[in-house]
């Protein structure tokens, strides 16, 4: 009995001790990172699988230029983008990776960072640019001021315009088609904006119309006017950062199958068809609105006016 009572007072004993060294361990002070004294840069993109990312290295060189010395990453919007490059990326063995917005907040909080400007690199305010404000807002811990996307507002509009217009052909030569993505939510904002934008290019030019791949003012319809045209040329200005996997396939594809591209269709009706182009590199690219260096203008004074905001934030 009292052998048995020993054994139940050692392991009390022991049971404390161990308690107690655990209870000091829980005490002591956690490490955090050092925290950072400026803001990170996040760039925010619907992302693109195919040649195109051009785009984001060149608006990257700027951004860089702009603000040496800043920490600056990428976030991407579309999970299937972000899916689709990160299996090529393991296949190929490559330690680059597509993130979210979300992770890539998760990453620079973890990294010591407390002050954030995420700029969206979007054309449109749309649905993507929604999720990129509502990720920002619900973001605990991180004071984050969030851009304005690329015709957030008319004046902005108008200014793309001034730039794209030097693409144009003149009206005796013939048409001219702004392609833009288009949203096929009736009830989305941004329809507000491609139906504004279609107006004002129908009162400010007397050949060019705006066309959507998903969306308002539909591609059917504006082909349709296209063919009626009495100019010989159609020239498709891409309305959309990264002239990417619309223009490369829907726009100007070719030998596609049953489903036309826009540029088989106006061929077929006796148009010559061609797409404005853009040489990097030595390479020539179709041109999205992020290669011309005024798009890349407009994202450094929305990330420099940013910045300032978050001094007093």
């Amino acid at each position: 009995m009292r052998r048995s009572w020993a054994l139940w007072v050692g392991f009390f004993l022991l049971g404390f001790s161990g308690m107690a060294r655990a209870g000091a361990l829980s005490y002591l002070p956690l490490k955090h990172p050092p925290l950072k004294e400026r803001p990170a840069l996040v760039l925010c993109a619907f992302g693109t699988s195919t040649r195109a990312r051009v785009t984001f290295d060149y608006l990257e060189q700027k951004v860089r230029e702009a603000f040496p010395g800043y920490e600056i990453r990428w976030a991407f919007t579309s999970s299937i983008i972000r899916e689709k490059m990160n299996r090529i990326y393991a296949r190929k063995g490559l330690p680059q990776r597509l993130y979210s917005l979300h992770e890539v907040l998760a990453q620079l909080y973890a990294a010591g960072y407390r002050k954030v400007v995420v700029q969206p690199l979007h054309v449109f305010p749309g649905l993507e640019y929604e999720a990129v404000v509502e990720v920002a807002r619900r973001f605990p811990d991180l004071r984050i001021v969030v851009g304005e996307p690329l015709l957030f507002r008319w004046e902005y509009v108008r200014e793309v315009l001034a730039v794209v217009e030097k693409e144009f052909l003149p009206p005796e030569e013939g048409l001219n088609i702004l392609v833009a993505h288009g949203t096929d939510v009736t009830a989305q904002g941004a329809n507000l904006t491609y139906l504004g934008l279609d107006w004002l290019v129908r009162h400010r030019y007397s050949n060019v119309l705006l066309g959507t791949v998903e969306g308002i003012p539909g591609g059917e319809e504006v082909l349709e006017e296209a063919k009626r045209y009495p100019g010989k040329r159609v020239r498709f200005i891409p309305f959309m950062l990264v002239a990417g996997d619309h223009i490369m396939h829907d726009i100007m594809g070719k030998d596609q199958g049953e489903e036309k591209s826009w540029r088989e269709i106006l061929e077929e009706a006796g148009k010559e068809v061609d797409c404005v182009t853009a040489r990097i590199n030595g390479r020539v690219y179709y041109r999205g609105l992020g290669l011309y260096p005024e798009t890349a203008d407009f994202f450094v004074k929305q990330i420099r006016r940013a910045l300032e905001i978050l001094k007093n934030y």
